[in-house]
């Protein structure tokens, strides 16, 4: 659910959950409202919320609790504070609705494509609900690697916005700059363990992965030493077994640009399991130079 609002010729927008008639009390104070709004802007803590309201901590609790209770605020991230954990919590939407009548026909909007199932829950109702991560261009890690994947993870990102409805901010992070809470969320990996560190830490739970500079299927037991090989891997993500993984890499830049190649031209049979075990979203894609020009720009499915 959207609300809406038009403005000349710009139309802006904001995703909404609706609420019942029995949920209203909870947002019926002042203190309440602040609360989501500030929750609506970023994840806190209570204590912190305390603190910048500048309200006492025991009132902000009482306040998340029939938030929380009445589904308009949920915890989003734990973290270890002063030897105790903390809850941080975020509003669920950044608007909301009650209805007081049924919902009646209108004019068709324009909106995003229908998502596939194979991008949930990265892409949920519109949204992108995932990080993504890309190398750093800059020397990292002990091989001091560049990576060169960002600018074909530019394609990638513009094919995940033709799912989405609504954008709120830009979602991408720096392997270098992902700090241990970042990895609890769903993710999106581009490149390879070499040049992207948080593909590094998950690469052992692949079911097709990068060992000894080669691509290695655990499920066809085929390896791959092309350099123009690239993987695609959907797996639960290890940090946070509620939320998914979408790695999408290759052996060097232009095994990336295979993958992603895969998903811009071939993602109806990206969207099907791997070829031995169709339970595994996992593919590895081969770069193919159909014109001569020394630069991939299509591929073959090897399994």
């Amino acid at each position: 659910m959207f609300v809406m609002d038009r403005k000349g010729s710009d139309m802006y927008s904001l995703p909404a959950k609706e609420l019942g008639k029995e949920d209203i009390t909870s947002l019926s104070s002042d203190l309440a409202q602040r609360i989501v709004a500030a929750l609506a802007r970023e994840p806190l803590y209570p204590a912190e919320l305390a603190k910048r309201l500048r309200v006492h901590e025991q009132k902000v609790y009482y306040h998340i609790r029939n938030l929380e209770k009445a589904g308009i605020i949920a915890v989003v991230r734990k973290e270890s504070k002063q030897g105790a954990v903390a809850n941080y919590y975020a509003a669920v939407q950044p608007a909301f609705v009650i209805r007081f009548k049924d919902l009646e026909e209108t004019t068709k909007l324009g909106q995003g494509r229908n998502e596939s199932s194979f991008l949930e829950p990265f892409i949920e109702n519109g949204q992108l609900n995932a990080l993504i991560i890309v190398g750093s261009p800059d020397p990292h890690g002990p091989d001091k690697a560049r990576s060169r994947d960002g600018y074909y993870g530019m394609d990638l990102a513009l094919f995940l916005g033709t799912f989405l409805s609504y954008v709120p901010k830009v979602n991408v992070k720096l392997d270098t700059e992902v700090r241990e809470q970042d990895l609890q969320n769903n993710l999106i990996l581009i490149g390879g363990p070499i040049v992207n560190k948080v593909t590094e830490k998950v690469n052992d739970r692949l079911p097709v992965r990068f060992e000894q500079g080669n691509i290695v299927s655990t499920l066809t037991h085929e390896t791959y030493p092309q350099d123009e090989c690239g993987l695609i891997v959907k797996i639960r993500n290890p940090f946070d077994r509620e939320r998914s993984i979408l790695v999408v890499a290759g052996k060097r830049f232009s095994g990336t640009r295979a993958a992603i190649i895969a998903f811009l031209r071939h993602f109806d049979r990206v969207k099907e399991g791997n070829l031995k075990e169709q339970s595994a979203k996992a593919h590895v894609v081969e770069g193919i130079d159909l014109d001569s020009d020394g630069i991939v720009d299509d591929v073959e499915f090897r399994e």
